[in-house]
């Protein structure tokens, strides 16, 4: 089954794997994957990453988008790409934070949904 033949039946797997790919290509920043099942009925996943701008957050969070739409049929629900400091896209599955890195670093959502689950190579480059 290729992924224009998944649309609703994806998995929130096939989903993020789409997501992340998408990101990778945009060269979207610091990109970290949360699960979030069995702790938040939101969504199975949360994935936050950085833009170097304002329009490089728009641009990573239109290109997602429109991957999803294509890849997926799912339309996100999308709020924030006016602004383009903080960019959230809902797809129910998968939920996406593109973050100004300024941005990132005041709300510091991976401190609020951090455990064992968090998979990234590195959080802070302190470290």
């Amino acid at each position: 089954m290729t992924a224009h033949t998944l649309g609703a039946d994806a998995t929130s797997d096939e989903i993020l794997a789409r997501v992340i790919s998408s990101l990778e290509d945009d060269k979207a920043e610091d990109i970290v994957t949360i699960d979030l099942r069995g702790r938040s009925s939101i969504g199975d996943y949360m994935v936050i990453c950085s833009g170097r701008s304002s329009r490089q957050v728009g641009a990573i969070a239109e290109n997602l988008s429109e991957r999803l739409k294509q890849d997926f049929g799912r339309i996100c629900k999308v709020e924030g790409k006016d602004q383009g400091d903080w960019v959230l896209l809902d797809s129910a599955d998968v939920i996406v934070h593109v973050f100004r890195p300024e941005v990132r670093e005041f709300y510091q959502l991976e401190k609020m949904w951090m455990s064992p689950s968090v998979d990234s190579v590195l959080l802070d480059d302190d470290v």
